[in-house]
């Protein structure tokens, strides 16, 4: 079967879908986390105290960029990590010192991990029959999954004889028989093409939430964590930056660096001139405006104005050069839904984003344009080690 062919129909039968085996869902407790790789003065924290809390039922992911915590934080929880210190606590009682194969967990991996020389089917059985289960019992609980996950057809199929999508619903099959009351996915997306790639993370989120599994997803794809999390938790150099739904993290970022790692955004130099309790007035491009901000942008901290690119407004001006909420059109792409400008202004270049424009509402490179933002759509964010003077 083919790629193109196999992304129109990936869990298409709902009624077996809903006969998946299913387990009471965890609450995990991550308390005072920490790993430490090396000794002495060649130690390296990759992990560094993190506290977390996820509930049961919950499809959370944390997210960050290369050598942030994420893959250890996960490896911590399925057990495959010895914390430093810390603890882990599932459903209240300890599992920091559990065996991997002892937590009711099952954990899908970026490469699959199938057993080459076994069938579909027994790579999906392998665990439960590691139980020793009654072969009866064996058969129809992995019959099931496989109709569920369309995957029947192959049963007699080896791994080296299906596409890579099917592959990693073998891979998803193979846990979800477990019932584990954790489902853990490492980067699980990542070795497929793009529309595959949407496909099914669309239909792991529809039957994560039929079936009500904890969830824990590690990517550093930020349109999987938007698309699919109840809650994105934002790594940094081992530490969490913030932990919310994904609406607060891309409108109100707790830090320039969430700001700038989630979408695309503007910072822009901001003159503070009063603070109020959630808004702060303040001029930028010679205008004045008042902004909501976060907590730490006041008065004696020298902020920063995140504006996202499709908050942008762009008009036509009278002005000659640029200055104030004048611009300079540097560069146009048309992408067919959208086109991006890039605009040279006082305060920096700035990006935006206009939605399905007209032919005759395009500017072209060297035009100049009046500059401005929705100001409600904005954030005020305080920069890292600075003060005002």
């Amino acid at each position: 079967m083919s790629q193109h062919t196999e992304s129109v129909a990936l869990v298409t039968d709902e009624r077996a879908a809903d006969a998946l085996p299913a387990a009471t869902p965890g609450r995990l407790d991550l308390r005072r986390l920490r790993k430490v790789y090396g000794t002495d003065r060649s130690a390296v924290p990759a992990v560094r105290d993190i506290d977390l809390e996820i509930h049961p039922g919950e499809f959370l992911t944390l997210l960050g960029p290369s050598g942030c915590g994420k893959t250890t934080t996960l490896r911590m929880i399925a057990g495959f990590e010895t914390p430093t210190a810390g603890d882990l606590l599932l459903d209240g009682d300890a599992i920091t010192g559990v065996a991997p194969n002892h937590r009711p967990m099952a954990m899908v991996f970026q490469s699959y991990a199938l057993f080459p020389h076994l069938s579909v089917f027994d790579n999906v059985a392998y665990g439960l029959r590691l139980k020793k289960l009654p072969s009866a019992r064996v058969r129809e609980e992995v019959e099931t999954v496989l109709t569920s996950m369309n995957l029947a057809p192959y049963a007699d199929r080896a791994p080296h004889q299906l596409s890579g999508g099917q592959q990693q619903r073998v891979a998803l099959a193979r846990a979800l028989v477990m019932r584990p009351k954790v489902l853990l996915f490492d980067e699980p997306l990542s070795n497929l093409d793009a529309k595959l790639r949407v496909q099914m993370r669309g239909e792991i989120r529809r039957l994560q939430r039929r079936l009500g599994i904890t969830t824990i997803f590690v990517t550093h794809d930020q349109d999987e964590a938007m698309t699919m999390s109840d809650r994105i938790v934002v790594m940094n150099v081992g530490v969490i930056e913030q932990v919310d739904t994904p609406g607060e993290i891309y409108r109100h970022p707790a830090s320039v660096f969430v700001a700038d790692f989630i979408g695309r955004a503007n910072f822009l130099d901001a003159a503070v001139r009063e603070v109020g309790p959630d808004v702060a007035h303040i001029t930028v491009l010679g205008r004045d405006w008042t902004v909501p901000r976060h907590p730490g942008a006041t008065g004696e901290t020298v902020p920063t104005l995140l504006v996202r690119p499709e908050s942008v407004r762009l008009r036509p001006t009278d002005a000659t050069t640029i200055g104030g909420a004048a611009g300079r059109m540097l560069s146009s792409m048309f992408y067919g839904q959208s086109v991006e400008y890039e605009i040279e202004t006082e305060a920096g270049n700035i990006v935006a984003s206009v939605a399905d424009p007209h032919e005759d509402q395009t500017f072209e490179p060297g035009e100049l344009v009046d500059v401005s933002f929705e100001a409600a759509r904005t954030w005020l964010l305080p920069v890292p080690g600075t003060d005002a003077p």
